[in-house]
């Protein structure tokens, strides 16, 4: 099929004459990329305009389209993966330019390679259509995306921010549904509807619009959503009533907050920060105070296994009890020792003369009785608190990003714990510490093992006032939804907030502002559908990838490089 003027009716080249030329120019295919980019980025969050994720892919589509059916590309598959990579760089480079504030190689790393790896699924789309044809094709363009955004989730170089469920953070009144799919079902919509409308233009400037075909995905747009809010109106918040503190000490990272730093604040002054602005909000029914992600650092660093012994752990127990029924909840630096165990973990590390130990970033919980808890965070960011893949990636070293925690690699644990209040364990908080919290079915896993709320500390400093910070606050009104959990979030230099299990931020800080927050949120013991099955849309689509492009390899290798007639 060749896209020419000569081969269309000449009423349909006068009302098209124009687009012709676009087609038939040499700059439609980076033009094309630029839409791509562009629509995207215009739906992504903080703006509340989602909308355009119905069709911020079409004009990839398009190009795949045009690529096939103009039949003038001497490899039409490097260029449709050249001119898709572009497409999805402006994506990457439009929505997470603000990684560049930490380190400007890191930042450029995370950009290109993470458009990258959103090239696999897109290529594997263009060599399943071509074998297996249009119908399974573009079927097989939501199936490879969600699988490939399943995958993101758990290998080495995760990196889910720009997961397509996700934007619909700002405008996550849209999304209620989610407490029955989580945010790949997001996924799942926005690629659909994006199938849908390319559908009907795809013939054009060759064939006119095809109006009518506008009415399936205007339908599959507008009746999710159509539930979304009745589920809204129909949800009443469950669960007791908790009073929770949140602070924001608002240290900067990059001048104050370490030992190193031209303005460093000393460490007990920093918690007497702490400690000030809790007392402020503080009543005789507030059960836990919260504080941000590495709040509590000493210079000699807190060694796990004698916790006790520091005096600064000392004073946060004098703190407690001049509060009776107060509970804390922290982020905290700890190491571990191991003596000669050189295996102790996958993460161990040996100081000469010393021995083998671990670093972890942590969270702290100290109960009533003054017993302490512990949990170290287990997601952690590629390049920063995880090397991936050790043995090939050190080269990487320059190029770490600080996205807030310690630096380095850092050791995790397999199982996500909960922090119980002493006095009523029925109440009971999910420690989810910063990166953490843009992880679906991981936060579900706090759930399952006995989570009635969600707590989640951060230090968005590293971001400085860019869309981060933003959009890092939004994505935990998500988490709220699938779960159906009240969130407490307390920030260094970022925004706390209250989030209720509606996803609505009830009560937030300014940023870059010293503050604390109080507020009654709830309980709940109640699992939702997505709490107790996780991300079975993820698993049903990657077991559906084996399907398909195995299916589309033995077509290639039966039909020796032929095509599917019906292709384009």
């Amino acid at each position: 099929m060749n896209l020419s003027i000569s081969s269309q009716p000449k009423q349909s080249r006068a009302n098209s004459s124009w687009w012709f030329r676009v087609v038939n120019s040499r700059f439609i295919l980076p033009l094309l990329a630029l839409a791509t980019g562009v629509i995207l980025w215009l739906g992504w969050p903080v703006k509340p305009l989602a909308f355009f994720l119905f069709f911020g892919l079409v004009p990839l589509l398009y190009m795949e389209h045009l690529i096939v059916a103009q039949q003038k590309h001497k490899s039409p598959g490097f260029t449709f993966f050249k001119y898709s990579y572009l497409a999805l760089l402006f994506w990457n480079l439009f929505t997470t330019w603000w990684v560049m504030h930490s380190t400007l190689p890191g930042g450029i790393a995370a950009v290109v390679f993470n458009a990258l790896f959103q090239s696999a699924p897109v290529m594997a789309f263009y060599f399943t259509k071509k074998y297996l044809g249009r119908t399974i094709g573009y079927l097989s363009f939501i199936v490879y995306w969600v699988a490939f955004e399943q995958f993101h989730l758990s290998w080495d170089l995760s990196w889910p921010w720009l997961t397509l469920g996700n934007g619909f953070a700002t405008l996550n009144q849209w999304v209620q549904w989610y407490e029955y799919t989580g945010f790949l079902g997001g996924s799942v919509w926005v690629l659909a509807v994006n199938v849908l409308f390319f559908q009907a233009v795809r013939q054009y400037p060759q064939q006119p619009v095809a109006w009518k075909k506008m009415v399936l995905p205007l339908l599959l747009i507008l009746v999710p959503i159509a539930i979304s809010y009745a589920i809204l109106a129909n949800y009443k918040e469950q669960g007791q009533e908790v009073e929770v503190v949140v602070v924001q000490p608002n240290i900067d990272p990059y001048h104050e907050k370490y030992t190193s730093l031209d303005n460093f604040i000393p460490y007990p002054e920093q918690m007497a920060r702490l400690i000030s602005l809790s007392e402020k909000q503080l009543t005789p029914n507030t059960k836990f105070v919260v504080w941000p992600e590495t709040s509590l650092r000493i210079d000699e660093g807190f060694w796990e296994e004698r916790m006790d012994s520091y005096p600064a752990i000392q004073q946060l127990k004098q703190f407690l009890q001049r509060h009776p029924g107060l509970e804390l909840v922290a982020g905290i630096d700890t190491y571990t020792f191991y003596g000669d165990n050189k295996d102790a973990s996958p993460t161990v590390r040996h100081l000469e003369g010393f021995g083998y130990y671990d670093s972890f970033n942590a969270g702290i919980h100290i109960n009533t009785a003054g017993r302490i808890d512990l949990y170290h965070k287990s997601k952690l960011v590629p390049g920063v608190e995880k090397l991936p893949y050790p043995q090939f990636f050190k080269f990487l070293g320059p190029l770490a990003i600080d996205l807030g925690g310690t630096v380095g690699s850092v050791g995790s644990q397999d199982t996500r714990d909960v922090f119980t209040y002493k006095p009523q364990p029925s109440i009971s908080a999910a420690p989810v510490i910063c990166y953490e919290s843009i992880y679906g079915d991981y936060v579900s896993e706090y759930v399952r093992n006995g989570a009635s709320m969600i707590f989640v500390f951060t230090n968005d400093g590293w971001w400085s006032d860019s869309p981060g910070y933003k959009q890092h606050l939004q994505y935990a009104t998500l988490r709220a939804i699938e779960t159906r959990r009240s969130v407490a979030r307390s920030a260094n230099t970022g925004i706390s907030a209250f989030i209720n299990q509606k996803g609505e931020i009830v009560k937030r800080s300014g940023w870059w502002v010293q503050a604390s927050l109080r507020d009654t949120i709830r309980s709940n013991q109640q699992m939702t559908f997505y709490s107790r099955t996780g991300e079975y849309i993820g698993h049903s689509a990657l077991w559906a990838t084996l399907l398909l492009f195995g299916s589309a390899v033995i077509m290639a290798f039966a039909r020796r490089g032929v095509p599917a007639k019906n292709s384009d």
